[in-house]
């Protein structure tokens, strides 16, 4: 019956100005926990390491930290049950558990995931604000005189080339890019036209032939001036030929200029190579034309210039999980039903016998099936005629549905919570690049003023 915060056998703790009191032996399972090693100090400099104040008089430990949070932790120390609450912050309860000294091994497996999750996520985007506040830091260090000539116009090219939001420059070679993309799409769907492969086949060149290679020439020079643009202007060259993206701008502009070497080539031995040689020259061909069709990699450019397909990226590398569990799920499923589907109906399918071309002649012609049946594509090539075999069918599609739908919301709701948070992060970098750009034209107004007065002699001091 006496008041706990004297017993010697209870804590008061107050955390956030909440205030708690429990007994000792809560913490017997813990001793590596910040309250635990607590328990068996004896000095105030040892409490002084491990909490923020202490009051001896009542007994009562203080800890600065957040009240929610603690809230979970303690009862994680009473009843031994960790979860994150939908109210509470998945970076705040990271920080907290590593604050107490609790393993977040203890949590819930959802509940870890969705923190880890969390925590990753904010940790890339803390690592690229770092890292464009250094690429600022960098550019504001350099004095005036470098910023003159050739460093002043590389600075301006690098920004216009990087930043579609620096101003008009920017916006302007950022659709640039984007009309040249769209001309190369359109200029490959036109060149697989009929008329188009009969002249080629025939190694003729019409004027509409020349027209379609001037583009094409146009679109390669402008990709190529870029890219080596943006390679000069890479501060680290190394990190510039590790980049996705100017891998694939490298992989799309090479087949151009292969393509023109090996039709020179052809030129040069058309006269010398004759019938049995015909052979060499239709693969020549033919890898020509795997070359140009590598030109729709271009659409991947895009991707610099567009929200929605950095989103989609981002999108699939946060949700590799759910698409492998997708994989999984799929390849046990196909497993499944090719054997079944291909017994039944080799069996109980009299109308395979008359017409082989519709029969599941071996379980991995049958997996193709179930491919497409599971997917509900169904493209009608090879049908059950059974009835065992329709059953077989019906539970294929229906185990195909339910299968794409599981990791459909977690996916989509990851879609959703990129695109909000690459939306803010371009308002908020436009935000304090217009912050930046005001307070420089200020300070040098600021300056130019200051010159003003002192060379009219209007200099007060004090």
């Amino acid at each position: 019956g006496g008041d706990p915060r004297k017993d010697p056998g209870h804590v008061l703790i107050n955390v956030g100005g909440n205030r708690y009191t429990f007994p000792w032996s809560t913490l017997e399972q813990f001793p590596q926990s910040r309250l635990g090693r607590l328990r068996f100090c004896t000095t105030p400099e040892e409490i002084a390491r491990l909490c923020d104040d202490y009051d001896e008089t009542c007994r009562e430990f203080f800890f600065d930290r957040n009240p929610t949070a603690f809230r979970v932790i303690l009862n994680f120390l009473a009843a031994g049950k960790l979860r994150l609450l939908r109210e509470l912050c998945a970076v705040s309860l990271h920080d907290e558990l590593d604050y107490w000294g609790v393993d977040p091994g203890h949590m819930e497996r959802c509940c870890r995931r969705r923190m880890i999750t969390r925590v990753d996520e904010v940790v890339e985007r803390e690592r690229k604000e770092e890292e464009w506040r250094k690429k600022r830091m960098m550019l504001k260090k350099r004095p005036a005189q470098t910023e003159k000539g050739y460093r002043r116009l590389v600075s301006m090219l690098r920004e216009v080339m990087e930043n579609p939001h620096s101003g008009l420059a920017g916006k302007m070679f950022a659709c640039l890019s984007i009309i040249m993309v769209l001309v190369t799409v359109i200029s490959l769907c036109i060149s697989t036209m009929p008329d188009l492969r009969d002249e080629e086949n025939r190694g003729e060149c019409s004027l509409k032939c020349h027209n379609m290679f001037v583009v094409e020439s146009i679109c390669v020079a402008w990709f190529t001036l870029e890219f080596l643009l943006r390679f000069v202007n890479a501060p680290s060259k190394l990190a510039f030929a590790r980049g996705p993206l100017n891998i694939i701008d490298a992989i799309a502009i090479l087949p151009y200029y292969v393509s023109l070497v090996l039709d020179v080539g052809d030129e040069s031995q058309e006269d010398v190579v004759m019938g049995a040689g015909r052979g060499y020259l239709d693969k020549l061909s033919l890898i020509l034309r795997l070359l140009r069709a590598l030109r729709i990699l271009y659409v991947m450019r895009l991707a610099r210039h567009s929200l929605g397909l950095q989103t989609l990226g981002v999108t699939m590398q946060r949700s590799m999980r759910e698409f492998g569990l997708l994989l999984l799920f799929v390849c046990v499923a196909v497993t499944l039903y090719s054997p079944l589907v291909h017994l039944v109906e080799s069996e109980l399918a009299p109308f395979a016998a008359i017409n082989p071309h519709h029969r599941f002649s071996s379980i991995p012609a049958s997996y193709w099936w179930a491919i497409i049946s599971m997917t509900t594509v169904g493209y009608g090539d090879m049908v059950p005629r059974s009835i065992p075999g329709q059953m077989v069918a019906l539970f294929s599609i229906l185990s195909g549905i339910l299968i794409m739908a599981f990791p459909a919301t977690s996916i989509f709701h990851t879609f959703s919570r990129s695109y909000q948070e690459l939306k803010q992060e371009y308002k908020r970098v436009w935000k304090q690049e217009q912050h930046e750009e005001a307070h420089h034209c200020l300070d040098s107004c600021w300056c130019c003023h200051l010159l003003l007065v002192g060379d009219s002699g209007w200099v007060r001091l004090g």
